[in-house]
């Protein structure tokens, strides 16, 4: 039995809604400028995060893993460098 102000199809299926569902909305990229800090490694993980802007949220953490470990390593060279 239908639903009141709902009609069936000749065999008791729902009709298609009138309308298709809107894609989903993709986010758009901030348009963050960063600064060079003059070290090639900083750099290079600092441009990676521009990555993210055209992947979908649940791959962000990837691209923020790979920042961090690309900034620790070059914090980590720094310290080696003083010794």
């Amino acid at each position: 039995m239908a639903e009141p102000g709902i009609e069936q199809g000749a065999y008791g299926e729902q009709p298609a809604p009138a309308h298709a569902p809107e894609a989903p909305v993709r986010p758009e990229p901030l348009g963050v400028t960063v600064a060079p800090t003059g070290n090639a490694d900083v750099d290079a993980a600092m441009d990676r995060l521009a990555d993210a802007d055209d992947l979908p949220t649940q791959s962000h953490i990837e691209v923020y893993e790979d920042v961090h470990r690309g900034l620790r390593d070059a914090l980590a060279a720094l310290d080696e460098n003083r010794s």
